[in-house]
């Protein structure tokens, strides 16, 4: 991966907001769109759901999921240009006694402070996502495969 690559890794993983998060729920795949937040050391994003939420169901303890995380389509861009990361990875459950729990929540309303209310809220659930790999398209002809060591590269510098 060039330095060039590696900052627009960096810039699509930080510089958005939104996760589409696609998980398996009760046998059927079922898509979520999420705000998230990257940890401190890059390997893992931290999504916050309702326990009414469809999605919810398939963020299981080492459940896989998958995710789309996008730059802005407009009407002059070519959709097919826009650049975008798909990673994949696994679940991991935060309760408040979890050791990741604090790190996590701190990252979560570091970037969504107003999401404070909702941490108190029985139904609501921080999750870490694991990232263990993904594609990253900046274009036509331009796709990179993604390990997790090139997420642990970033919080690297």
């Amino acid at each position: 991966m060039t330095p060039e690559d590696s900052a627009r890794l960096g810039g699509l993983l930080l510089g958005q907001r939104l996760v589409a998060l696609g998980v398996v729920a009760e046998g059927e795949p079922i898509v979520g769109l999420l705000p998230y937040a990257v940890t401190e050391d890059r390997t893992a994003l931290v999504v916050q759901s309702s326990s009414l939420a469809r999605h919810s169901r398939g963020l299981t303890s080492g459940a896989p999921w998958s995710g789309m995380i996008h730059e802005p389509d407009s009407a002059e861009a070519d959709p097919l240009q826009v650049p975008r990361l798909q990673l994949e990875g696994v679940v991991t459950p935060l309760s408040g006694e979890s050791p990741d729990f604090q790190a996590a929540a701190r990252a979560f309303l570091s970037r969504f402070p107003q999401a404070a209310m909702t941490l108190q809220l029985p139904d609501f659930t921080l999750y870490r996502l694991e990232i263990r790999g993904g594609r990253m398209v900046l274009g036509f002809g331009r796709a990179l495969n993604l390990s997790g060591e090139h997420f642990r590269d970033l919080a690297r510098g």
